[in-house]
């Protein structure tokens, strides 16, 4: 929701529920019984609901006015409203209560749907169908009586109908009225007028029972057809109470707390967590600190270790802001959350080969959708900018996209990176803040701790993961070498006139906006004035003008 009088509504339920824990547990018990309302009238509306939807639908508006009843002892007005949306229906309720059997099958074609008693020409067809078994013992016993053939018996199969079975060692007794139909192993077949006429009754009369039972039983699928804008309303405030309710309980369970919603350009949270993640890493999970807009700056750059936990950390702020603006608690010991627009991510790495796009289009396509559309009242959450491309192109981009961000939309965001160098907008813009995850190394070991600090990460560790990852050691000797030459060669070559003039004051010995004539500071400030000879003094000088040259 983006109104605040709204989020309070909801939040005021959620506190309700979380205060009555009778009235909590008593909705979730009913809520458990609730069928899937919209997909029953999706199958209704298109004549394709089975009995057991009828079946479930009856039994959920049985249980509406319970579940009104529970809200009805509740003092939020939230909760009021939607005890008064509580629609059980009653009519088509009594409908399917009185039509359809507890124990009906998937379908219709078998018949067995309709209770006994719906309709009083079904149970007739059905008498005449289940009662064929005690006609047909009767009948054998009397034939049996008559023709003195003790072994005479009566039977049906689908083939041939009913017929009456005499050994062929009776066969000098079997009456001349017998009319002969088949002939089997050491046994004759007959079948008799009586028994012709009782054949054609049963059979039609089945028949003509499960055609009735369909017949009737689409006559109560147009009834309910009649009720589907009503049931999907009731769909509606069902699943609202579910998810009010669902909040409250693992509000209370985990501890979760109100948060406080204001239209202040401000996100404050104390020791959030991901809502996920703290269930399945329970005491593992470590919570962290937010704090941006207004005076606590707009932009939060975080710099630290692969597998530390910034993605998990940005992702969680989102999440979080989320959740408090659908109305629900969160898991945080505070979190005031100043009313966002829209939420924007550029997360992960995907391709789209069938539009044409590369790995690095499809980023570079996200983030402009972002830079175009997102306002001083969105939350942006950055995971990485620029890594699909050269590693000067990609800092380029990520230099101006952060200056842009911080410096013309002036929106809360939130932005990962492995490019240590964007510290620097830390000390040269205001609104820029530095923070990273800490970690501590141990005997050539990594330790992370998952907490996000002030400051700004020194290095990313990368090649610790990939020992974690299983790469070979002679490999991950290899890089150890390559990355300490990359790191005393190129942080002298990238340093220029044109990157110059982005250099904070920080000390950074390897930072890419080192001062041109840093070099020739360093000299300076390392001399002994007082211990130059004039010889030694007048070389010097010829030295330095020889650099500045340069």
């Amino acid at each position: 929701l983006c109104d605040k009088a709204a989020v309070e509504l909801r939040l005021d339920a959620v506190e309700d529920l979380y205060n009555n824990d009778a009235v909590t547990a008593g909705l979730r018990k009913q809520l458990a019984e609730v069928a899937d309302l919209e997909r029953i009238m999706a199958r209704i509306s298109t004549f394709r609901a089975s009995p057991r939807d009828l079946l479930a639908l009856g039994q959920t508006l049985g249980i509406i006015p319970l579940l009104r009843d529970q809200l009805d002892n509740c003092l939020a007005d939230e909760l009021k409203t939607l005890a008064s949306h509580c629609d059980s229906m009653d009519n088509l309720s009594e409908l399917i209560t009185k039509a359809i059997d507890a124990d009906c099958p998937a379908h219709t074609r078998d018949g067995a749907v309709l209770k006994q008693g719906f309709d009083p020409e079904l149970d007739r067809l059905r008498s005449i169908s289940r009662d064929g078994k005690s006609f047909l013992a009767e009948y054998q016993q009397k034939e049996i009586q008559r023709t003195a053939i003790a072994n005479l018996k009566v039977g049906f199969n689908k083939v041939f109908g009913y017929y009456i079975e005499i050994n062929h060692s009776q066969s000098a007794k079997v009456p001349p009225e017998y009319i002969r139909k088949q002939t089997v192993k050491n046994a004759e077949r007959y079948i008799t007028e009586e028994l012709k006429q009782y054949e054609e009754q049963v059979l039609t009369a089945q028949d003509r029972a499960i055609a009735l039972e369909q017949k009737l039983f689409e006559n109560i699928l147009l009834e309910a057809a009649k009720y589907i804008t009503r049931i999907q309303d009731l769909a509606h405030t069902v699943a609202a109470v579910d998810c009010l309710t669902a909040s409250a309980f693992l509000a209370r369970r985990h501890g979760h707390i109100r948060p406080a919603i204001t239209n202040d350009k401000i996100l404050r949270i104390v020791d959030g967590k991901h809502p996920v993640l703290e269930q399945t890493l329970a005491a593992d999970f470590v919570p962290n600190d937010t704090a941006l807009g207004d005076s606590l700056g707009d932009v939060a750059l975080i710099t630290g270790p692969n597998m530390a936990g910034k993605s998990t950390y940005i992702r969680q702020v989102a999440l979080l802001s989320l959740m408090a603006q659908a109305g629900l608690f969160v898991p945080a010991k505070e979190a005031t959350i100043g009313m966002i627009d829209r939420i924007f991510t550029r997360v992960g790495a995907s391709d789209e080969l069938a539009r044409g796009q590369s790995t690095f289009m499809v980023e570079m396509t996200e983030t402009a959708t972002i830079l175009n559309n997102a306002t001083d009242r969105s939350l942006v959450i950055l995971d990485e900018v620029g890594r699909g491309t050269s590693t000067y192109d990609g800092l380029a981009l990520a230099w101006a996209i952060t200056e842009h961000l911080s410096s013309i939309t002036k929106c809360r965001t939130l932005f990962a990176t492995h490019y240590h160098e964007l510290t620097e907008l830390g000390q040269l813009l205001d609104n820029v803040k530095n923070y990273n995850v800490a970690v501590r190394e141990w005997m050539d070991d990594v330790v992370f701790l998952h907490k996000i600090v002030p400051g700004s990460a020194d290095k990313s560790y990368g090649i610790h993961v990939a020992k974690l990852a299983g790469v070979p050691r002679p490999v991950i000797d290899r890089a150890k070498e390559i990355l300490s030459d990359l790191e005393n060669t190129f942080a002298k070559e990238a340093t220029g006139d044109k990157l110059g003039k982005f250099k904070s004051n920080t000390d950074d010995q390897n930072s890419l906006f080192v001062e041109k004539n840093k070099s020739v500071l360093d000299k300076l400030t390392q001399i002994n004035v007082n211990a130059l000879t004039p010889l030694e003094a007048i070389n010097l000088l010829s030295q330095i003008k020889g650099e500045l040259k340069n």
